[in-house]
């Protein structure tokens, strides 16, 4: 695009021109120049800038030739958000530069395909970086911040000071983050607040298929919110509604599907969502809103660091002790209980630990854990005689008789029973020794169903779980628990005494440790009992 300057251009208005121009010599009119693009893209001006200086100068030019160079300058600013199929593509014509440096984080480059596809966890972030980057962004997804609910959510339950506490605090922090609370305390009736509060289409993720039916539930109880508008997403049924409830399993399998259908997205028992495959869930969500929930966050494996970047930081935290010093959780005591292997149990236990000591070379466990997975044979053996080791300290039978008398002593002042462990064999032998009934991971739907309402109903009195009734089941009221065995983790202690907290008048929960003296027991027992989520508060 060419102009001429008929006046004669003094050095200040000839450097002017210079900026968005090259001066191509004079004809008999006048300077002769050509408007340069690149220039104009490389000072970063704008339209409006470029017609400043050619009227400081006296140049006027057409209204087709203004209109022709406002074109100009935005097709060389100009990117584009499309869909290629499920996927949402960068489109430039544009040498992106250092500018690509900036977005980097936001994108994945298919070297193969030479295309630029966002990660949907960023593209509200992405847009707003490539706007101040100067860009003008042209969004043909129809991806939008806020996709509000097609009806008003009426919340017909008053909020707890503290739960109302933990909304707020999550709202403030952009409507982002973790609520860590004990089971108990009632994170579901927060996560239902903030949909009535933000008003906004919503997925709901679950770990298991139980506690999608009580979201379901739930959100009938304490809103004005009918089925038809609360689809259920699994395998036997595949319904889209306005709120959404899925599972792990389902979200991972169809979450590209899914995405694009809600701005507020909630993970139930969050602390799950850092595992290599469920983290694709987060990881391929639109939804800018984002609320986790789960009685701690911490991971044995470290995990948890990862957790922040794909819900947010930990926003709101309250400990068991905290909430039962308020009247929120019933009171609760902590009794270990020591037993001493059997005369056999211990003869054996002191041979494979000499074993084991010989083969480990006096090296810590994670050392041979990492030995181990690196191929190294006297490693996997060391492992192996561990595995043993523990299994006579797990399933030592003085654990049993001990366990008998503690449940005949509490049945006595009408308590309600729940007996953990780690394993089905011993589960099924302690049922046996008991006289109560099992729930374990292969229990089928009804009889599982009925085992919990008999026991809601007092009908049986003392119930035994494996690791199932951790997280993922409704069980009904009990006030005394008794851990045969457990691990070091603090999230599975923490959700094995929230089962007891729920408070009623007069209650006093107590827990039961039992633990082998002098062996790894004792250790896990300390481990568990050190939590504390204060540290990763986000301020």
């Amino acid at each position: 695009m060419y102009f001429e300057v008929k006046k004669w251009l003094d050095r200040e208005d000839y450097e002017k021109l210079l900026a968005i121009a090259d001066y191509l010599g004079r004809t008999n009119r006048g300077a002769k120049f050509v408007i340069n693009f690149n220039k104009i893209r490389t000072s970063n001006l704008e339209y409006e800038d470029v017609i400043s200086i050619l009227e400081d100068v006296g140049v006027i030019l057409d209204e087709r030739l203004l209109e022709k160079i406002r074109e100009c300058i935005l097709s060389k600013r100009t990117v584009k958000l499309v869909w290629d199929q499920n996927r949402v593509l960068l489109q430039t014509r544009i040498y992106l530069g250092e500018k690509f440096n900036e977005i980097r984080n936001f994108v994945i480059y298919d070297r193969r395909l030479k295309k630029i596809y966002v990660k949907p966890i960023h593209f509200f972030e992405l847009k707003k970086k490539l706007n101040e980057l100067g860009l003008r962004v042209v969004d043909e997804t129809g991806l939008s911040e806020s996709l509000k609910l097609p009806f008003n959510i009426k919340l017909n339950i008053t909020l707890r000071d503290y739960q109302e506490e933990a909304l707020n605090t999550w709202l403030n922090k952009g409507a982002k983050g973790v609520i860590a609370l004990p089971t108990g305390a009632g994170k579901t009736i927060i996560a239902i607040a903030a949909i009535a509060k933000l008003s906004e289409r919503t997925l709901i993720v679950t770990y298991t298929k139980e506690q999608m039916f009580q979201w379901r539930d739930m959100l009938t109880r304490f809103t004005n919110v009918g089925r038809d508008y609360i689809g259920l997403y699994y395998g036997e049924e595949k319904r889209l509604a306005p709120i959404t409830i899925s599972t792990y399993q389902t979200a991972y399998r169809h979450i590209v599907f899914l995405a694009k259908y809600f701005s507020f997205l909630i993970i139930d028992e969050c602390h799950h969502l850092p595992s290599d495959k469920f983290r694709y869930i987060a990881v391929n969500a639109f939804a800018p809103k984002r609320m986790g929930l789960s009685a701690t966050v911490v991971r044995e494996d470290g995990k948890h660091e990862e957790l922040f970047p794909l819900m947010g930081g930990v926003v709101y935290y309250k400990s068991p002790s905290d909430l039962a010093v308020r009247g929120y959780l019933a009171p609760y005591v902590i009794y270990p209980v020591e037993v001493t292997l059997t005369s056999d149990e211990y003869k054996e236990y002191k041979e494979l630990y000499k074993i084991y000591r010989e083969l480990s070379s006096g090296e810590k466990f994670e050392v041979i854990l990492e030995r181990a997975r690196r191929g190294d044979v006297r490693a996997q053996n060391a492992l192996r005689v561990h595995s043993k080791l523990r299994q006579i300290v797990h399933k030592s039978k003085s654990k049993n008789k001990v366990v008998k008398k503690i449940v005949d002593l509490e049945l006595k002042k009408g308590s309600k029973i729940i007996v953990f462990t780690q394993y089905v064999d011993q589960a099924k032998e302690l049922g046996e020794l008991l006289n109560a009934p099992t729930l374990i991971g292969e229990t089928e739907t009804r009889k599982r169903q009925e085992i919990l309402k008999n026991f809601k109903e007092g009908k049986t009195r003392v119930l035994v779980v494996t690791t199932v009734g951790d997280e993922g089941l409704d069980i009904p009221d009990a006030n005394v628990g008794i851990i045969v065995t457990g691990t070091g983790s603090r999230r599975q202690f923490i959700q094995r005494l929230g089962r007891l907290l729920r408070p009623s008048e007069g209650k006093e929960a107590r827990l039961y440790e039992i633990i082998v003296k002098g062996t790894l027991e004792e250790l896990q027992s300390r481990r568990r009992k050190s939590f504390d989520l204060s540290e990763l508060l986000f301020k």
